[in-house]
């Protein structure tokens, strides 16, 4: 990995929450003992690199076993100031993965949920502001998922990514999405629904949607209309 300047550094307002990295790391766990062997984990929207918990140097709580396989972990991030925070986060796209075919036994990834967290416009009646733009405190990179809403745009890129990811992993790898349906005037958009569908016609065999109760903003427009809970998607390449 390519050092960044350790000077280069910006909050990101959507880390990984601990009941998502349980689940994460338990399925990785799980993964390393069907294999018998050690695997590699990429995540190419890696913000800040939460999800580098997750490996054998680094997680501590989420060891299931004494000794156990190792889990090895890449991060791609498009933004610099976030890439720069882990040493095993690399700048780069999502959707023009730098690495081989068949590279890594896994992808695991919380994609932005094309919600309000996509606005990118200066509050002006001082009220507070939780986006990928105000807490990157700069107009976000070209091709940033982070600024774009719910629409033809959104979708576009995620299934150049996902088939990317397809790329990347090995026969039989698998693909866990983090995600979350939103509250758009009134109704819920299907965000997961989307994402599953996709992964489907991209040739993952689906295995499993599980939620889970996670905190969520209670500011903003829609601030008291949430889902009160994120889907964890498993999916897999054929063998």
């Amino acid at each position: 990995m390519t050092a960044c300047p350790v000077s280069i550094v910006a909050p990101h307002p959507a880390k990984f929450s601990g009941v998502i990295l349980a689940e994460l790391g338990l399925s990785l766990e799980i993964e390393t003992y069907r294999l018998h062997r050690s695997i590699r984990v990429l995540d190419p929207f890696a913000g800040v690199g939460g999800m580098h918990k997750l490996s054998r140097s680094e997680k501590g709580q989420w060891s299931l076993f004494e000794a156990g396989y190792d889990i090895e972990t890449v991060g791609v991030e498009i933004e610099p100031e976030w890439a720069c925070q882990h040493p095993r986060t690399i700048v780069g796209d999502a959707t023009a993965l730098p690495f081989p075919d068949a590279s890594f036994d896994a992808v695991i990834t919380s994609p932005t949920y094309a919600n309000r967290m996509a606005d990118h416009h200066n509050a002006k009646d001082g009220s507070r502001r939780m986006t990928y733009r105000h807490t990157l405190g700069r107009p976000l990179t070209p091709g940033n998922s982070g600024g774009m809403q719910w629409g033809e745009e959104y979708r576009g890129l995620h299934v150049r990514a996902w088939e990317e990811a397809r790329r990347v992993l090995m026969p039989g790898g698998l693909m866990m999405l983090n995600v979350s349906n939103h509250i758009r005037k009134g109704e819920e958009v299907p965000v997961v629904e989307w994402h599953m569908e996709t992964l489907a016609a991209l040739g993952f065999i689906i295995e499993d949607d599980r939620v889970a109760l996670t905190p969520r903003m209670r500011f903003g427009a829609n601030g008291t209309a949430r889902v009160e809970y994120e889907h964890v998607i498993s999916a897999r390449v054929a063998s």
